[in-house]
């Protein structure tokens, strides 16, 4: 059975009460069935979108494997915040690995998995892996290792938890930071202030021109969603790739209430597209359900503040406008428009 789209109850809002949901579609943050496999006591910051994106992957991959999961887990914030030594809030087998080698852990550990399974007379083994790493861990120093791991088809499932910048080590720029954003090495001054446009990688959509049996994109706005895709993840085989878009309140300069209000301008928008893809072709997208300018996602943060002084930048604001229509066209967001990404050159491996 495929996700089916929480039905909202009230026009105009993006409020639903559970009472008037049926059992299965109602949202519990505790229960008896949970393994919490990201547990309390963690140091995240408060309204952390990595923290909460994190439990809701893990606990629905942990849910589709029988609890027979391995994670490794990149160096960046999602590793510092939960394992400060002595301690942890991992109720899973983990494994720190480098800021870069995240994929290829995770490749050596799916082997030793298989070929313990084949010494045991299985065809396939019932334990498998998730490599999780951030956005700097994923599309910048681990990049290399994250391709060879596409390129060879091997039984992993990477998640990046994309906030769009090195948050751990001060906020500086990383290729997923988007243009005209101020960083710690992109600071608004000059003629072109905070990052230059024109830069940076969709991994996504490099994914896709990979070929492998599963990419997606989602959204902490949007959890059901997200285990969803998490869930079909892990009953496939092969290389397969989740991107979760995580706010962060402390690199942005946004309140710590407004994450997930971010997270869904980001998709209202079309700043950042919601959809799936096999083997290269996008087989279903996250329509936008109210569309809204640009301005609205941007004023939130601080980071773009010096968009909206006392001469606001216009032109520039007006290329993010153009950037997310650009999106919406390109994936088919809105009625019954059809996605035009794919390469159809892919062959099923």
């Amino acid at each position: 059975m495929g996700h089916q789209d929480v039905k909202f109850y009230q026009t105009g809002t993006f409020t639903v009460g559970n009472r008037l949901l049926p059992p299965e579609q109602r949202s519990v943050q505790s229960e008896i069935e949970r393994t919490n496999s990201l547990n309390s006591g963690h140091r995240a910051c408060q309204g952390c979108g990595e923290a909460l994106g994190a439990r809701y992957a893990i606990d629905a991959a942990m849910r589709a494997t029988n609890n027979q999961l391995i994670a490794v887990n990149a160096t960046g914030c999602l590793e510092v915040f939960s394992t400060p030594y002595p301690e942890t809030s991992w109720q899973i087998p983990w494994i720190h690995s480098l800021f870069g080698n995240a994929a290829a852990v995770a490749t050596g550990v799916a082997a030793a998995a298989k070929i313990r399974a084949q010494k045991a007379g299985q065809k396939l083994s019932d334990v498998r892996v998730i490599a999780q790493g951030g956005d700097g861990g994923t599309t910048d120093i681990g990049f290399g290792c994250l391709s060879g791991m596409f390129e060879r088809n091997d039984d992993v499932l990477y998640i990046c938890y994309d906030n769009q910048a090195y948050m751990n080590t001060g906020v500086q720029r990383s290729s997923a930071t988007p243009p005209a954003a101020r960083t710690a090495t992109t600071m608004p001054v000059g003629e072109h202030p905070g990052n230059d446009w024109g830069q940076g990688k969709n991994v996504p959509l490099i994914a896709m021109a990979h070929g492998i049996p599963y990419v997606a994109t989602a959204s902490v706005s949007d959890l059901r969603d997200l285990e969803y895709k998490v869930t079909k993840a892990m009953g496939m085989r092969g290389a397969r790739y989740i991107h979760i878009f995580v706010p962060c309140p402390l690199g942005w300069g946004s309140a710590s209430c407004d994450t997930i209000k971010l997270a869904r301008l980001a998709k209202e928008t079309g700043l950042f597209p919601v959809f799936e893809a096999e083997y290269g072709e996008v087989t279903n997208v996250s329509k936008i359900r109210q569309k809204q300018p640009v301005e609205a996602y941007l004023r939130l943060q601080k980071r773009f503040a010096h968009l909206f002084g006392k001469t606001p930048q216009l032109e520039l604001i007006a290329r993010f406008q153009e950037m997310a229509d650009r999106n919406i066209r390109k994936f088919g967001l809105l009625g019954e428009d059809k996605a035009t990404v794919g390469f159809a050159g892919s062959e099923h491996k």
